[in-house]
């Protein structure tokens, strides 16, 4: 791991770029000496790290003491993208336009993007907790088709946050049986791209016993701000 600028932001929490091979992360960390506990935070289907909305969720819990990374998954952020990539996309605009069904393509784009993105973030987790100002347990919030990968795979997290606003490819929809951990499960009810009844149903094939529903009225992007800080204090009560 290379870190390649860091920043002291107002709020005193510690912003530094990095590079592990070819992917590009951001660490956030408090001002305790002390090792913190650390977050996984993914972006819904692998928007940049640079997203608003990740950062200010990432400053937030940073502030509350806890080490947060995020990375770009490939082909997202400044990540190159494959002309197979590029065409997915520009095929999903096109069936999203004209109100076609997207399953296929969603199926076709996010499950390559989901195997590719999770040995990434395996391999920074490694990175990660070999610093000295990060130690355990390890939490992760987002992107729910990659937490799920990762919950099953990667014994080292302990608790997550999913947000449903995401298509969840087949093969995770299977796995998410095998999801034993804590899992707090955010739904927009209105999300004009994540039918509900779809989020509802995943949300009854979670294996854990341990599993809260918060369900908000609103689109996508209208997740309001006091779930960050109920997240906060989800992960207070399984990594502090």
């Amino acid at each position: 791991m290379h870190f390649t600028s860091e920043q002291r932001l107002d709020d005193g929490v510690l912003a530094r770029e990095f590079t592990l091979g070819e992917t590009p992360g951001t660490l956030w960390t408090p001002e305790s000496a002390a090792p913190a506990p650390l977050i996984l935070m993914a972006h819904n289907n692998g928007l940049p790290k640079a997203e608003p909305r990740l950062v200010a969720r990432a400053r937030h819990s940073a502030a509350h003491g806890y080490a947060v990374a995020s990375i770009d998954a490939p082909g997202c952020g400044d990540r190159p993208r494959s002309a197979a990539d590029e065409q997915a996309r520009a095929d999903l605009r096109r069936a999203m336009q004209a109100g076609e069904p997207a399953d296929d393509i969603f199926e076709s784009f996010i499950g390559p993007l989901v195997e590719k993105a999770v040995p990434e973030w395996r391999a920074t987790l490694d990175a990660l907790l070999a610093l000295p100002d990060i130690g355990g347990p390890v939490g992760y919030s987002g992107w729910t088709a990659v937490g799920i990968r990762l919950a099953v795979t990667e014994p080292r997290i302990a608790a997550a946050g999913f947000f449903a606003g995401g298509y969840v490819p087949r093969a995770q929809r299977e796995e998410a049986r095998q999801v034993t951990i804590p899992l707090l499960f955010l739904l927009q009810w209105d999300d004009e791209g994540n039918p509900r009844r779809r989020a509802l149903d995943l949300f009854d094939t979670f294996g854990t016993r341990e599993k809260t529903l918060h369900a908000n009225l609103g689109g996508h992007t209208g997740t309001p701000w006091f779930e960050v800080e109920d997240g906060n204090r989800f992960f207070g009560r399984h990594l502090k």
